[in-house]
């Protein structure tokens, strides 16, 4: 969690969910339409803490499928979760999704651990008998070209209902954790096409010149995650900094007071200093233009970059940058430097997933531990920090013009992963998704953000393998293993992803 409240909330997915049955049995078997409608309300119940549900109840015949896909578009939900409470035929199903193009996941989710042979009855064994319809539904789909997925397990009931012949206490078996870890990150990975399809990107400047890797088409980038793109200019920083009152400074600095620590000299770096009273009060200034300009343009995400010419009043301004991004980047607003949009992308889908999500690149490997050094010069998320981040006077920015502040920092130790969100030839993105384990190893005192990262390859083959994917040479850095949440992300926006 951040330490700031977020400027802008992500959305929370809209989620569809129905349970399906025979109409035949209702008269059949007396409780059976009940018992099956209050698994149903269970499932609604455990979603609705990571989403939005709606529930349309139980469909059992064609018609009743016509009619949920119909209330789902009405909905507009982003998933659909179809609860296979029984025996039901595929024709019920299908109708619904030939309305309804929202992606499918079926729920064969069965109420008990085990039957109980000696009672059992017809009746009993319906409300269990959640598999036997699957298949039969899996064909239908895939003849009609309609892409699902199945989560297999238990429903993970806290109680037996008073009408159950046998145990349906399941919560703690493991059959039931794994499959809603499953739910759980399909609901949470329908919220990042939500948002972002409602997001606008701040684009401020251009990206660095000869990075051929980072140039995107900003159609292309539309198309693809439904962000919108806002063109921003120098001048229009420039307008809102000459608007930041001395109280904006004071109460900037206070915020930089809380996030960071402020460094002393670097013991080995000449150019890494103690910052100036002076830089601070510029970064701050300029800071809070960069928050105001967030709030004119109601941007989600903020990708930059600007020499400016030696010496002038925008050079100036752009050395004020990394404090102001990376106090936004703190409250929900991922920033991303050298006007690499991609990765803007990659930080803002972490973000949305509350997994971090700060701007890295490869800075040196370590063959002693097997490490790969991963960092920037960029804005640092404060949510992943292994501590305070300190703040260092630049006496200069490497390959780059001007002189202020950076921030030197490192994630805390465990588990994490990098989103990379490349481009490859014919145009469409590709998200490069990597594990691996945060070291308390050492860091350099040069005012960058570093993380030494084990993978679970030595350097050396991780690299191999990686370089060949053809990456954009930065990437997000998140905390926890989170790949498959983000191959989840991949497969609803239709992004191809690879895990090394």
């Amino acid at each position: 969690m951040s330490i700031f409240s977020p400027i802008k909330q992500a959305k929370r997915a809209r989620v569809g969910i129905y349970s399906i049955g025979l109409k035949a049995y209702w008269n059949q078997f007396s409780g059976l339409k009940e018992r099956l409608v209050e698994y149903g309300r269970f499932i609604e119940t455990r979603m609705s803490e990571f989403a939005e549900v709606y529930n349309y109840g139980l469909v059992d015949e064609e018609s009743e499928g016509k009619k949920a896909g119909e209330w789902f578009n009405e909905k507009n939900v982003d998933i659909i979760f179809c609860h296979a409470a029984t025996y039901s035929t595929s024709s019920t199903v299908l109708p619904v999704h030939l309305i309804c193009k929202a992606p499918l996941v079926v729920l064969n989710l069965q109420p008990t651990d085990r039957i109980n042979y000696e009672q059992t009855t017809t009746g009993e064994w319906l409300a269990y008998c959640c598999a036997c319809p699957v298949p039969e539904i899996s064909n239908a789909l895939n003849r009609s070209g309609i892409e699902f997925r199945v989560i297999n397990g238990l429903l993970g009931l806290n109680n037996t209902p008073a009408i159950s012949l046998t145990n349906e206490t399941t919560s703690e078996r493991k059959e039931a954790s794994r499959a809603w870890k499953q739910i759980e990150e399909w609901t949470r990975a329908a919220s990042v096409p939500r948002t972002l399809r409602h997001s606008r990107f701040g684009f401020l400047g251009n990206t660095y010149s000869g990075m051929l890797d980072m140039y995107s088409d900003f159609t292309m980038l539309q198309a693809q995650t439904g962000i919108h793109i806002e063109v921003l200019e120098m001048c229009d920083l420039d307008r809102l900094l000459k608007e930041v009152t001395p109280r904006d400074v004071r109460e900037k600095l206070e915020e930089v007071h809380k996030m960071f620590k402020i460094s002393g000299d670097s013991s080995s770096d000449p150019i890494a200093k103690r910052p100036t009273e002076e830089q601070l009060s510029w970064s701050c200034k300029v800071a809070a233009a960069q928050e105001k300009l967030v709030r004119e343009y109601n941007l989600d995400a903020l990708t930059y970059y600007y020499h400016g010419a030696p010496g002038s009043d925008y050079e100036k301004l752009q050395g004020g940058f990394i404090v102001g991004h990376s106090l936004l980047t703190a409250s929900g607003i991922p920033c991303s430097g050298e006007g690499d949009l991609k990765t803007a992308v990659a930080m803002k889908i972490c973000d949305i997933l509350g997994t971090g999500g700060s701007f890295s690149e490869i800075v040196v490997v370590d063959y002693e531990d097997e490490t790969i050094l991963l960092g920037h010069d960029g804005p640092f998320h404060i949510a992943i920090s292994d501590g305070k981040p300190l703040l260092r006077g630049m006496g200069l920015y490497h390959g780059k013009q001007g002189t202020g502040v950076s921030v030197e920092a490192k994630v805390k130790t465990g588990p994490v992963t990098t989103l990379n969100v490349t481009q490859t030839e014919d145009g469409k993105l590709k998200f490069i998704i990597s594990e691996g384990e945060s070291t308390n190893g050492p860091i350099m005192r040069i005012g960058n953000t570093q993380t030494p990262v084990k993978f679970r390859l030595h350097p050396d083959e991780y690299m191999e393998k990686w370089f060949m994917e053809a990456p954009t040479h930065h990437c997000a850095m998140s905390i926890g293993h989170n790949a498959s949440l983000f191959q989840k992300v991949g497969q609803l926006m239709n992004i191809r992803q690879v895990t090394l």
